[in-house]
């Protein structure tokens, strides 16, 4: 019987060997992939840019961080405004489950985001990681979504800023044909009201979210990307 017990665990150990190899090379290779299968340059979004996002991403993920690690948002401020800049991606199944407007705050910039800032009061947008917490109800913006700002001196004042995610009628089609360009926020990633309460479940609790722009100085002294 024990010999029998002795070579069923010997036949299990490659299964099981094989399925943690698996897991490894899709934690290092099966991500890169999904540039390319969901074909991200033609919706705007640089290969530089995304390789950056996993960058941090896998840093978070590694020190467990993410609760649900399956989905990365992305916001790449270095686009206009009159672009679909924001990018919801499902990782596991190599899909692109929301690409859409998104707004920065009024002080960062017109139709492009220039300024970026983590202090009180600025109305700027804030750059680098944040993790999504749980949706709230707030009396001027509706449904939101709380996220926290995880890079000391970049973005980790977000939630005493009460910078959200939230729907707003400046953050459309509509209002880029009225004005030549989105409005703009207080600070917060504003998207259209008809996909924030979808958007907002899709990203909750405990999933990766990038606010990205060409910034030198954020880029050279990220602790997530350096």
């Amino acid at each position: 019987m024990k010999k029998l017990l002795l070579y069923l665990i010997l036949l299990l150990v490659p299964v099981i060997n094989k399925a943690e190899a698996d897991k490894v090379l899709f934690a290092t290779e099966g991500k890169n992939d999904i540039y390319a299968a969901l074909k991200l340059s033609e919706k705007g979004l640089s290969q530089e840019v995304f390789q950056m996002v996993l960058k941090g991403y896998k840093k978070l993920e590694s020190i467990g961080k993410l609760q649900n690690a399956n989905i990365l948002t992305i916001v790449d401020f270095s686009q206009s405004s009159k672009q679909k800049r924001l990018y919801v991606i499902d990782l596991i199944h190599k899909a692109l489950l929301f690409n859409t407007y998104v707004a920065h705050g009024r002080n960062t910039g017109d139709e492009f985001a220039k300024f970026f800032s983590n202090k009180a009061g600025s109305c700027k947008s804030s750059l680098g990681f944040y993790i999504t917490k749980n949706p709230a109800v707030g009396s001027s913006v509706g449904l939101s979504l709380i996220i926290d700002g995880v890079e000391k001196g970049f973005n980790d004042n977000a939630e005493r800023r009460e910078i959200i995610m939230h729907g707003a009628r400046y953050a459309t089609e509509n209002f880029i044909r009225q004005t030549g360009r989105l409005g703009r926020s207080f600070g917060c990633p504003a998207l259209p009201p008809d996909l924030i309460k979808p958007v907002i479940e899709t990203i909750k609790k405990g999933t990766c979210l990038f606010i990205y722009h060409q910034d030198d100085y954020y880029i050279h002294h990220s602790s997530l990307l350096n």
